[in-house]
């Protein structure tokens, strides 16, 4: 097992690695739509969205890895009115990869975030 950092990501906030190999499985933790740069969520559900499957993306990078080696992705909102823009959204950045992937109406988030993402990759 390695414990995987996203040089291009804060220090996690809690007791937990961006990212965990174990074998060719690569265990991506949840990420809330932080930019890297700055602790103020995006406005709106699609810029959340968005913002939270580049810092996905930023933890397969540092692996050597893109957005297509992922195998299961999981997607936690907080109101289930938001699915369609989040599936509008999700869709535009995956195109044609379709890995299996479910989303969550779960109620509040930490931070008050709309949208956390955690994924499963193969590299």
């Amino acid at each position: 097992m390695n414990l995987i950092t996203a040089e291009k990501l804060p220090v996690p906030g809690g007791h937990y690695s961006h990212g965990v190999m174990a074998g060719k499985l690569l265990f991506i933790s949840g990420q809330l739509p932080f930019p890297p740069d700055t602790r103020q969520f995006p406005d709106g559900i699609e810029a959340q969205v968005f913002q939270a499957m580049a810092n996905v993306e930023a933890v397969l990078q540092a692996v050597g890895a893109s957005l297509d080696h992922l195998i299961s992705v999981q997607i936690y909102i907080v109101d289930v009115a938001h699915w369609p823009t989040v599936n509008l959204a999700y869709s535009t950045l995956m195109g044609p990869h379709r890995p299996a992937r479910v989303i969550i109406p779960c109620g509040p988030l930490h931070h008050g975030a709309l949208v956390e993402i955690s994924a499963v990759a193969e590299i």
